[in-house]
């Protein structure tokens, strides 16, 4: 969407219902909405009680599969002993989508509540908001919002004051196309050319390779 529109009587916006609203950016302006009240509540959880909770939601992704969240969440290995981080794709580089800009444009204190009660569930370490190269004015909101979550205490070694530590860190991507595609944003993020990933099986076989070549000749 652009600009935002007069909402229609039959309409019930949700996360558009402060699209339009300037103090809505600020982190003032979310708390005087219920910002970060979410955010509370999911601090004082165990994390696979806030998995849980969002399964029973029946919240689902913004994606074409609308696949849901809490189960995904639920995938996440957990006590291995390696780091965990959590990588938020806004990279929005399909051609025609315009959702997920606008959220950062309007609301990104949305963005980021969302994102730490991810972080918490799927107990990661920090949090990588990948933003597209092109998007300025998002990019500079979704800056300023972060900078003020810190301030404010809401994300950093005692977030809320609960002696738990939630980090994110704002990563502008380059413009690839490619990197909207998630191992080639991983990539990215790590430095590196944003090329897709080899998919399974792993690893490539040289059977599996002859039989490659094979229909490539054909």
């Amino acid at each position: 969407m652009g600009y935002p529109h007069p909402i229609h009587p039959r309409e019930t916006p949700v996360l558009s219902q402060h699209f339009g609203q300037a103090a809505a950016r600020t982190y003032t302006g979310w708390v005087e909405r219920g910002g970060y009240q979410a955010l509370r509540k999911a601090i004082g959880m165990a994390p696979d009680d806030i998995i849980a909770e969002v399964k029973a939601s029946g919240l689902r992704g913004r994606g074409g599969a609308g696949f849901p969240t809490g189960l995904k969440w639920s995938f996440m290995p957990k006590d291995d002993g390696k780091p965990h981080y959590l990588c938020c794709n806004a990279d929005e580089s399909e051609p025609g989508t315009f959702k997920d800009r606008e959220v950062m444009r309007w609301t990104p204190h949305a963005l980021i509540e969302g994102c730490a009660i991810a972080q918490l569930a799927i107990r990661a370490d920090v949090t990588y908001i990948y933003i597209r190269g092109e998007f300025t004015e998002p990019y500079h909101v979704m800056e300023r919002a972060l900078a003020e979550a810190y301030a404010e205490g809401v994300l950093g070694a005692n977030a809320l004051g609960s002696g738990k530590r939630i980090d994110m860190v704002i990563h502008r991507g380059a413009g690839a196309y490619i990197c909207g595609e998630e191992t080639a944003m991983m990539n990215s993020i790590e430095g590196r050319r944003g090329n897709p990933r080899i998919k399974p099986p792993f690893p490539r076989s040289e059977e599996h390779t002859s039989e490659l070549q094979s229909l490539t000749n054909l």
